[in-house]
């Protein structure tokens, strides 16, 4: 049995479109006309490797929660390759964690970043098949 989802988009002008999930939350989702004009919300490529770090950080915060690790707050970088020529394909994405909290155990943040790639973030599991995705991570001890 699969699972189903959708979110609405209304166009507002130019670009921009207003984008809502079945729960009432909206995302402004826009681009520039032309290279260097303002523009009002996330471009559609930012919002995906955005969908992929809260994606991945969802999962490796709960795993390190129920490892009873000392977790303070977890910082989460995505940054991708793309291809220049249209439509632009996205061909790798890193993702770099940085883990603060109390006597964080490595092995622990590892494992948990292990989890969400190979069992647990969907968003991840889907851009594997077309990008290749590496991590990596860093703990930052919390002095207060």
């Amino acid at each position: 049995m699969s699972n189903q989802a959708s979110v609405n988009l209304s166009w507002e002008e130019n670009w921009k479109f207003t984008a809502s999930d079945d729960y009432g939350h909206t995302v402004t989702v826009d681009a520039p006309m032309q290279d260097g004009d303002d523009f009002d919300g996330f471009k559609p490529t930012h919002l995906m490797m955005s969908a992929l770090g809260a994606c991945t950080g969802v999962d490796v915060v709960s795993i390190l929660k129920k490892k009873r690790q000392d977790v303070t707050g977890v910082g989460i970088q995505v940054t991708g390759t793309q291809e220049e020529e249209w439509p632009k394909e996205w061909t790798a994405f890193n993702v770099h964690y940085t883990v603060k909290g109390r006597g964080i155990d490595s092995k622990a943040v590892d494992r948990a970043i292990e989890l969400s790639e190979g069992k647990y973030c969907s968003v991840g599991a889907t851009l594997k098949g077309t990008a290749t995705i590496t991590t990596s991570f860093e703990i930052v001890e919390d002095g207060d």
